[in-house]
């Protein structure tokens, strides 16, 4: 048996006197992918931390190649060989990609900087993950999100990385982007790089790992070879419910009515042909490729870039909608899919924002909406330490919720979501699952796009997929996968099912 690069043993952590980590025990091997899973608050991002030398662990012991090690900073934990692709990046935008891989360790040549040398030794380690199409003379602010990812584990092989942790790595990427991170790690794998794979994403953590360790308030619950687990038992481990929860059934009660929104030949710049008809008490899921036109959907009909041609009618009368504030007042939100860029003011409180809405587009509802607020947080299950708490230290899944009640106060009757579980742990997903049932319920019209399309299929009453900014095709709840990709990619005709 190989023995592992990296073992953490009965590692503790406290903050303000609180233990968060419960003696969690993990060990990488060498050419292997461990998957760590768990719901938001399960300790994944401390233990992550204290690997990373961001935190110091209050208990346990961690070893490298079976020598104890303590790490009281990220580069004493660089210098061991292990390193950490976080969330959000560390790259210096104005920066090339080389002078990024290199920061503060450039090479010299007669007391200069070398910049040929540093480029030369930047495009090797590309060309070796197989990514030549990244220049190091390039600006890093102007790469793709993927791209400087991918500079990210340059920078850390370039240190002689032997244990490279990521956090989320696909949360913002295309789903061909999805395949070139695939490819890296595969790379990474076969030169003997030990990496810790931390996701939401369920097919992925079944496609990448060997290895899967679940977390549940702070403690570790199993660790198992993956070829031992479906998605169904990791389910239950990660939330204490099966997956069939996930997608619940209409509420009783729930009705299919009158057309609330009808769209007529309408297009854009990006969007052309539009028909599309949602009824109260109907979820419409968009389906479809990266850049297919599905967020540019929602925005025309939000108005934040509005249609230039066809016609628009909400509950059956003629509607005008050029800029997002028409739209609110017509009953219309809009839940992006930026929950931090779009969704939220970071810096204020959790109150603020629910209200934020309410005070641009209906000023006299706010105090009536201000004492109706704390009730929509706990019906949203919102965990929180008060409404004066900023809305940027909470979790994911508690940001949008937020996001959700900021919406929740105008009372919609259209509401759009563009990618609502995104970056959410599984438990959050059924809540806000639940919430789409309930606003049904009460006669809203929701229209979702999502890129999971099990989701989709899960939650619709019917799914519509876009192609290069058309409808391209209908499908009933009841299609599987394989159907909705064929549609999407143009290897079906276009189907009405």
């Amino acid at each position: 048996m190989t023995e592992p690069i990296l073992t953490v043993t009965d590692a503790r952590k406290q903050f303000f006197g609180v233990e968060v980590l419960h003696g969690v025990s993990l060990e990488l091997a060498p050419g292997s992918v461990h998957g760590l899973v768990g719901e938001n608050g399960a300790g994944k991002s401390t233990l992550m931390k204290i690997i990373a030398g961001v935190h110091r662990r209050d208990g346990g012991d961690m070893r490298i190649d079976g020598e104890l090690v303590d790490f009281g900073h990220p580069l004493e934990a660089a210098a061991a060989g292990v390193a950490t692709v976080f969330q959000e990046f560390n790259l210096l935008p104005d920066r090339t990609v080389a002078q990024n891989v290199f920061l503060g360790r450039e090479p010299r040549k007669r007391g200069m900087i070398d910049t040929k040398g540093m480029c030369r030794s930047t495009a090797e380690l590309l060309e070796d993950l197989g990514i030549p199409g990244i220049p190091p003379t390039a600006r890093a602010g102007e790469l793709t999100v993927a791209e400087q990812q991918i500079v990210e584990i340059v920078k850390a092989l370039s240190v002689g990385a032997r244990v490279i942790s990521m956090d989320e790595p696909t949360a913002a990427l295309a789903d061909h982007e999805v395949t070139i991170l695939y490819r890296v790690i595969e790379r990474l794998r076969e030169r003997g790089v030990a990496i810790l794979y931390v996701s939401h994403r369920l097919k992925e953590i079944f496609d990448l790992c060997d290895t899967i360790t679940v977390l549940k308030d702070g403690s570790h619950v199993s660790t198992d070879p993956a070829a031992d687990l479906d998605e169904a038992a990791l389910v239950r481990r990660m939330v204490g419910r099966p997956i069939s929860a996930f997608f619940p059934d209409p509420d009783p009660g729930t009705e299919i009515g009158a057309p609330r929104i009808t769209i007529r030949s309408g297009g854009n710049t990006q969007l052309d042909g539009i028909d599309l008809e949602v009824r109260a008490g109907e979820v419409v899921g968009i389906a479809g490729l990266q850049g297919s036109g599905r967020t540019e959907l929602l925005e025309a009909i939000f108005g934040a870039a509005p249609f230039t041609r066809g016609s628009l009618e909400i509950d059956g009368a003629r509607a005008v909608i050029k800029h997002p504030r028409q739209a609110a007042r017509r009953g219309v939100a809009l839940v992006t899919e930026d929950r931090k860029r779009t969704g939220l003011a970071l810096n204020q409180s959790i109150l603020d924002n629910a209200l934020l809405a309410i005070r641009s587009v209906f000023p006299r509802r706010t105090q009536a909406s201000r004492a109706e607020i704390p009730g929509m947080f706990s019906s949203l299950e919102l965990v929180s330490q008060g409404n004066k708490q900023e809305a940027q230290t909470l979790s994911g899944g508690n940001q949008q919720k937020v996001v959700l009640a900021k919406w929740l106060a105008m009372r919609p009757k259209i509401v759009l979501l563009d990618e609502p579980t995104r970056g959410i742990d599984v438990g959050a997903k059924v809540a806000v699952y639940q919430l789409i049932r309930a606003l049904a319920k009460e006669g809203v019209a929701i229209v979702m796009v999502s890129s999971e399309t099990p989701e989709v299929i899960g939650m619709a009453d019917r799914i519509l997929v876009m192609r290069d900014g058309r409808i391209v095709g209908e499908l009933s709840s009841d299609t599987d996968e394989e159907s909705v990709l064929a549609v999407a990619t143009g290897a079906a005709e276009e189907v009405q099912q």
